[in-house]
């Protein structure tokens, strides 16, 4: 793993988060909302290791346009789980906090390429 990617490791301990979460909504019997949550969560940080690892720069930043829409994706689950009652304050706004870092993370660098780099 790359030293000092703080996009890769942000991304990585949010996704362990993220099926922290779906082991807690396991029990409450939620299973399609909790598959959605923990599918999207954890394809970010899929997403953006594909993207360090890809054969051109068009490659990395598709990658990582992928990985911003799954962090959108998992912004309004995460949105749904908290206004349906399912979660609690403090876990969405940690959680939601994380997601929405991540998301302006991937949107910077991806501006980067807008921006002719």
């Amino acid at each position: 793993m790359d030293k000092n990617n703080p996009v890769l490791d942000k991304s990585k301990a949010f996704a362990v988060r993220i099926i922290r979460l779906y082991q807690y909504l396991d029990g409450k019997r939620i299973y399609a909302l909790a598959s959605q949550i923990v599918r999207s969560g954890t394809s970010i940080g899929a997403n953006v290791r594909e993207a360090v690892r890809g054969q051109s720069k068009a490659d990395f930043y598709a990658k990582l346009g992928i990985a911003l829409k799954e962090a959108e994706e998992t912004a309004y689950w995460l949105e749904l789980l908290f206004e349906s009652g399912y979660i609690e304050d403090n876990q969405f706004n940690s959680l939601y906090r994380d997601c929405k870092e991540l998301v302006a993370l991937l949107t910077s660098i991806l501006k980067t390429r807008k921006g002719g780099n």
